[in-house]
């Protein structure tokens, strides 16, 4: 039996089906190895992330600009998996397609040409999130 979400994607055609599946792949494997992860107990990747969590909450500056610095931070860095979790974290908070572009454009600045490729990659992921009426 074929998932509504599926069949949808299905007749928009074969580039629609891999573009309705990205978000859910990327969620799926962080989430499930996330858990292999945590679940060998160690003390020091525990707090490493309860660290990172907690720099990411309110505080001086609101959660929105904190996940757009991490995003700019990612991009300049290279890790496309942390670019698409700070992409998905900005489409949560009601980030605008507008504001996601200047954000681009200051990686692109702080970072130089070497971040065009995963500006591409972010671009192709943003718009996923941005299509996806689910």
């Amino acid at each position: 039996m074929v998932s509504d979400e599926r069949l949808s994607s299905l007749h928009l055609g074969t580039k629609n089906l891999y573009m309705s599946t990205m978000v859910k792949e990327f969620n799926d494997y962080r989430t499930r190895m996330n858990e292999v992860i945590l679940s060998k107990d160690n003390l020091v990747i525990k707090r490493l992330w309860n660290l990172d969590t907690n720099t990411y909450a309110e505080g001086a500056l609101d959660v929105k600009t904190k996940e757009l610095l991490g995003l700019v931070a990612s991009m300049v860095l290279r890790c496309d998996d942390c670019i698409k979790y700070h992409l998905g974290k900005s489409h949560e908070l009601g980030v605008s397609t507008e504001q996601m572009y200047e954000v681009f454009a200051v990686a692109n600045i702080v970072g130089g040409t070497i971040v065009i490729p995963h500006t591409r990659r972010a671009a192709e992921y943003w718009e996923e999130l941005v299509n996806d009426k689910n």
